[in-house]
């Protein structure tokens, strides 16, 4: 009789959500996750408990389009299908998008080459529909056109640990990243902060962010923010934006076209 193990199929799902009553896509002792929700979901699907593994750690109310996981498991009667019985057994907060039987060589975190977050910030008040999405900028006004040449000192591959966090419990992570894209635009009544690099650390786009909206408030010179840069220090002048306007809009598995030249 043969008891070599059956085969066990990998599978990579694109997943959006909206993060706002989340404390984060990582399991948290005693508080909802993202992943949590996701697991419990699958353990329903399969009637036992299954893993994943997220291509980020987005923080308690970072939102996104794009975030990727990879769980194992043997099914037979193929993605979409999977991907009904996935979505009928979780909230409408959280919407997998696609999955598909991928290579056991592939791992959503380790064989990522990169992301992409957009940060959504409005000019006045937010509209109803945008209000968990978007940080209301009320009544301040950004220039942004220092904004965007604070923007350019960040470009390129630098120690960017003035700009992360602590997460705690001893957590040390290399704090060398490089940024591809930083770029900063209108859109209609406010404006987006497109960040792409091959990894963030801990809060790192919303410190970002928030040292830009000072530039853009004028309460620091745009040269600051090299400084600052430099300094490898974290400073009691960037203060992290708030996570709602922050969404992980996509995870790079192949280097983008643009850097392959």
């Amino acid at each position: 009789m043969n008891h070599d193990p059956q085969p066990i199929q990998r599978w990579r799902c694109l997943c959006a959500y909206d993060g706002t009553e989340y404390a984060g896509w990582q399991k948290q002792p005693s508080k909802d996750s993202v992943q949590d929700a996701i697991e419990q979901a699958l353990g329903k699907v399969f009637q036992n408990p299954v893993r994943t593994i997220g291509a980020g750690r987005t923080d308690s109310g970072v939102h996104a389009r794009g975030q990727v996981f990879h769980f194992d498991q043997d099914w037979k009667h193929g993605g979409e299908t999977l991907l009904q019985a996935l979505r009928s057994f979780l909230p409408a907060d959280i919407s997998p998008r696609t999955i598909e039987p991928v290579s056991l060589g592939f791992h959503a975190l380790s064989s990522s080459r990169g992301k992409r977050y957009i940060y959504r910030a409005v000019e006045g008040w937010a509209m109803p529909e945008d209000e968990r999405f978007a940080l209301s900028l009320k009544n301040q006004k950004l220039n942004l056109d220092e904004m965007k040449r604070g923007a350019s000192f960040l470009l390129g591959k630098h120690d960017f640990s003035a700009f992360s966090a602590s997460r705690g419990k001893g957590e040390r992570e290399n704090p060398v990243k490089e940024i591809w894209i930083l770029e900063i635009n209108r859109n209609g009544a406010g404006y987006d902060f497109i960040v792409e690099g091959s990894g963030f650390l801990y809060k790192m786009v919303r410190s970002i962010v928030g040292g830009l909206f000072e530039v853009g408030r004028g309460k620091i010179n745009a040269n600051k923010i090299k400084d600052i840069l430099e300094s490898c220090e974290r400073t009691e002048v960037v203060v992290s934006a708030a996570a709602k306007g922050l969404c992980l809009d996509k995870v790079y598995y192949q280097v983008p076209n643009f850097l392959s030249k």
